[in-house]
Parts: structure tokens; sequence; C-alpha cells
């Protein structure tokens, strides 16, 4: 999950709220989702959150969320952007690998003090997240004054070109560097163009941004030196390039809502394609809408319309309604129908209240701005008024059915299980399902098909958020190594232990997916070795009266002869041994690790 870091002063000031305390900050932030994951050594928070309000990703956004729960803001919000005075044209010998560009100008913006940090913050959180490591966005930030813009056809127009430029073509000095470099001396001779050189390997020309004087940016690799953003900078030109049109879009209104939350005035810039013109930033709002009916269900509260309205706009949203028979808007799509342009306020336009209808007729039409990419859904909407009414503030209900539920053995199984770990000294973990391939097959030397645990095809997910997390884990050992990865500076010895979930494609199942609950442990100390993972697995085995067998066996990310299955009641469920070196190195682990993981079912 995203973690950002906030400085709480800076809070303060944003949202107007000098009188908040951090403790008060801190209880304000949970009640948005936001978790206190600690403090840096400047005392700044570290929020965790959920990577789907990418508009957050700066304390800009998070202050602008918190005036709306402090009700100081209410409805959409949209920045008056003046008329473009610059274009960028887009030429012919773009690689058509990466087609896309957009941009904006910012005027009259003060960076002296954390501004810069947030912005740069801001700018890397989006590369992490949206732009799937700049794969599919790049942001590049240039001073304006620096700019020298081709002649335009208009009067006092100026422009900028996106081209194509030879591996060994033009050159320009990269940011923190010294020398002129050919974009392909820069992917070998300097640290951000190896890190970077993979998204652009293999193409004949690689994008380049152009003004009067030369290359000035090497998108997605590094800007130039020429045009670096300084604290004295006032006027910003910002241009991202990427595979995807919507996605840079919505990247450019992000930043846009942050700069301008600073002073900052919006300017539009032309974009000139071969065959279309497009006016940029793309600071349209969109819409979908939501039953009462749906709203009331869902949360289980009777609430009248007028205070339907009233939640939407203090959650930065805007509706209007109708007493006509509808539905829902049920479609899952990233590009809704664009709704007219609405002027900077600092109030939003009056909505007829609405009366309280428990029929099912009424409909809201609501009105969404464009920094919140993550409302996709009626069901977003209704979290954002359940969000704004207070979670807190809900009271549980039993269902409306002639039965109780109960615990399933299933359940009753795992939590047996669990205790079982606990009491052999293990610290039980909840990790995420989530996952990416390098975690479960690279990084623990397994390929999908070997014929050993976890080697499996894992379920993919089709538009995932972050590169991160694109499949679900095909075994939960992986899961604890980065535990223990992330966690080398605590003390040794670490023994811990998770029950979870773990799938993979399986046709023969109806939903193309076979599930299943995996026990899995590590033990991490100075002399771990396959003796204390065994003895651990023996008792866990006594503790549910299981035979438990160990034959020899291979496994990849284990150590050759240190590498047992594990037989329970004459079905081998799992596998046990000592992690293999590259396995540790790969995870920068400096102590031996022995470790388990067996199905849970193995144990009923």
């Amino acid at each position: 999950m995203p973690v950002v870091d906030v400085d709480p002063e800076e809070l303060r000031q944003l949202t107007g709220h000098d009188e908040k305390s951090d403790e008060e900050l801190k209880d304000d932030l949970f009640a948005l989702g936001l978790e206190y994951e600690g403090e840096t050594e400047d005392g700044e928070f570290q929020l965790e959150f959920a990577p789907d309000r990418l508009d957050r990703l700066s304390v800009e956004g998070v202050a602008r969320s918190l005036r709306y729960q402090y009700g100081d803001d209410r409805g959409v919000y949209v920045p008056k952007t003046n008329d473009a005075e610059w274009t960028i044209e887009v030429e012919e010998s773009v690689p058509e690998e990466r087609p896309y560009v957009t941009g904006a100008v910012v005027r009259g913006v003060d960076l002296e003090g954390g501004e810069l940090d947030s912005l740069i913050q801001l700018q890397e959180k989006l590369h992490a997240t949206m732009g799937r490591k700049r794969a599919k966005g790049a942001i590049g930030v240039h001073d304006l004054a620096m700019l020298k813009g081709h002649s335009g056809d208009g009067a006092g127009e100026k422009s900028i070109s996106y081209r194509g430029v030879e591996p060994d073509g033009d050159t320009f000095v990269p940011l923190d560097d010294d020398e002129e470099r050919t974009p392909a001396e820069v992917l070998v001779e300097h640290d951000t163009g190896e890190q970077y050189a993979p998204l652009v390997e293999g193409l004949e020309r690689y994008p380049a941004i152009y003004d009067d004087i030369g290359l000035f940016s090497f998108p997605p690799v590094i800007n130039g030196k020429r045009t670096e953003v300084e604290e004295g900078s006032r006027d910003l030109f910002i241009e991202m390039t990427g595979t995807d049109q919507w996605t840079i879009d919505k990247m450019c209104a992000i930043v846009c809502y942050a700069l301008d939350a600073r002073g900052g005035r919006i300017e539009e810039v032309t974009v000139e394609y071969p065959d279309r013109e497009l006016t940029r930033p793309d600071l349209s709002t969109t819409s979908k809408t939501v039953s009462h009916e749906r709203i009331e269900t869902t949360l289980g509260i009777d609430i009248a319309g007028e205070d339907v309205v009233d939640l939407l706009e203090r959650a930065g949203l805007d509706a209007d309604t109708s007493d006509e028979e509808g539905s829902d808007d049920d479609t899952v799509e990233l590009e809704d129908v664009p709704t007219q342009r609405l002027e900077s306020r600092s109030e939003p336009d009056v909505t007829e209240p609405a009366t309280a209808d428990t029929s099912g007729e009424l409909v809201y039409e609501v009105e969404i701005p464009p920094y919140r990419v993550d409302v996709l859904h009626p069901m977003d909407i209704v979290d954002d008024v359940g969000r704004a009414y207070g979670f807190n503030g809900l009271e549980p209900k039993y269902p409306d059915v002639s039965t109780v539920g109960g615990r399933h053995e299933t359940s009753r199984l795992e939590d047996a299980a669990r205790d079982a770990l606990v009491g052999l000294g293990f610290e039980d973990l909840l990790n995420f399902h989530m996952t990416n391939e390098s975690e479960l097959f690279e990084r623990m030397s397994l390929s999908p098909d070997d014929e050993a645990l976890g080697a499996r095809v894992p379920a993919t997910i089709t538009e995932p958020y972050s590169e991160d997390y694109t499949v679900v884990r095909t075994w939960a050992l992986p899961s604890l190594l980065m535990v223990l990865e992330n966690n080398t500076h605590r003390a040794y010895p670490q023994d811990l232990s998770e029950i979870g979930l773990v799938a993979s494609v399986d046709l023969e199942e109806p939903t193309n997916v076979a599930e299943g609950r995996s026990v899995a442990g590590v033990v991490a100390r100075t002399d771990a070795s396959y003796e204390d993972a065994k003895a651990r697995l023996q008792a866990i085995a006594r503790a549910f009266d299981a035979e438990l067998e160990t034959p020899p066996t291979e496994h990849p990310s284990f150590i050759s002869g240190r590498t047992a299955e594990v037989v329970l009641d004459g079905e081998s469920v799992g596998v046990i041994g000592e992690a293999h070196p590259a396995v540790l190195v790969e995870h920068d682990l400096e102590v031996p690790v022995a470790g388990f993981e067996f199905d849970l079912e193995g144990l009923r």
C-alpha cells in the first residue's frame, strides 16, 4: 500500500485548522481511511492508504479531503484555467509504443519551503502507482522560464514538439549530470538512465521533447538539467507522456489540483496531434447515477434525500435528484461522458432538496471531479456517502432472515491451527493476498512450470492499480520472506507464521480459479535449521492427532538435501526445508531461514 509523508504543520496550514493537535489529526485522518504508520526523523506523519485514492498522494490532496470532512468546503470544485499560450506539437516520428502526451502550464507557484518536496513526492508516487513505474505514464516538470518555444502561427503563441530521436542522435545534459550525452549514452552511463532503460529498450527511435534550443526531456527516462525546477522557480511547464491518454490526463489533473492548492494559476496548453487537436489539462467532470434505495439498503439506514445530497457535497461531489423511475448506472468504465465544466467557486450551486422516498424511484445524478479516478461504480458513491455519514455511526442490525449465522467448520479449524502456531512462539501475520509474479517465482528461484509447491498459474488481475499487485498469490511463503526482508533492522530470532488464502488457475472449477487456505511458518535466526522447522511441524501434527511423515524431496526455493515433503495421514500436503542461499541473498537476509507450508485441510 502507498505510504505518503505528510507534515502535520502543513496540514494545519492548508486546512486552516491550527487548533488541531497531532492526535486529533490522526483521528481525523483515520476517519478518511488514512492509517498512521509512524513518523519520519523530521516529525512528518507516514500515512498508508488504499491505492485507489490517488488524489491523496500529496499533502495538498489530504488537506482537501480534510476540509471536506470538516465541512469547510462543499461540492465539486474545478480550478479556473487561462487560455492556452503554449502548444505541444506531436510529430509523426513519435514512437508508436508511447504515442500520447498531455500537459499544462502553472504560473505563480511559490516553491520555497516544503512545496517543492511535496511536488517531487507526488510525482514519484504517481509514477509508482498510476504510471506503473513510468511504463504507462511519466511526468516531466520544467521551469517555464528556461524554455524557448518555437514560433507559432498566432501572435504570442509558443510551442514545443514531441518527436522521436535516434538513440545516438541529439545530445543534452540530463539531471544530476554535467556532461552532454546522447539518449543511448544516458541509458548506460547515468544511474537513472540504467534504471529506466528497459522502458525504451528495443525502440528504433526514443521519445523526446524539444524546444527552440534543443532536446530538453527524454521521457520516460529523465529530464534535462537546463529546465530543472528549483525553489526559486515560479512558472512551471508540465508534460506527461504515456501509452494511454486517459491515464496521463488524470495524472495531470491530480498534479494541477495540488498546485492550485498552493496558489498556482492553471493555464491550458494545446496538444496538436497529426489528426486532431486537444485542449489540456482535461478538468471536465463526469457523472454517475445511484438510487436512494441502494444507498439505504447498503448502509442499513433510513435517510432523507436532502441529507444524502448534503453528504455527497461534504464528500466533494455534487448531486441532482429526480423522482422519475430509474436505475443505478452499473457500468464500470474508465471514461464517462464529461459534463459541462463548472467554473471555480467557493460554494456549490444550490440543489433543490429532495424528499425522502422509499419507493426506489428517487435517483441521484452525481457529478464527479476530475481528480477522483477511483469512482467507477455506483457503490463507490455509496461508500462516499457512508464515509461522510460516519461508519462508526452505523448501528449493527441482525439480517432479516430466519436463521442465525455461526462459525464455519473451516474457520474453527483455522482458528485452532492459529492458536497452535502462536503457542509454539510464532508471531501471527495477516499479509496481502495480492502480489506479483516476481515475488512468487523469480525471487524464490521458482518457475510456474516446476513440479513443486507454489508452482502454479496465478490468477491475474486484468487492470491492476499497481505493478506490485498484479496476481493472487499461489503460496504463502514468499509473503513471509517479504516480511523478513522488510524487518532486517529488527532483532532476531524472528519466528513468523500465517494462515491465509492461496489460489491458482483451474479450468475445472466453476470460477476457473481454485482457492485454498495455506499454513506457513518461518524460523529466522543465526542457527536456524531444518530440524527447528520440523520440531514445530511435529508439534502442530500432534496437536491435531495427525500422523506426520517427511520423505526427502526437491524444491528450487530450498537447499537440496535439506528439503522434505509434508505428508499428513498419508497425504502429501506441503513442503519443509531450509531456504536456498540464492533466495536469502535475493531478500537481503543475512541469517539462515527454515520454513514450511502445507494445506490447512491436511489437519482436518
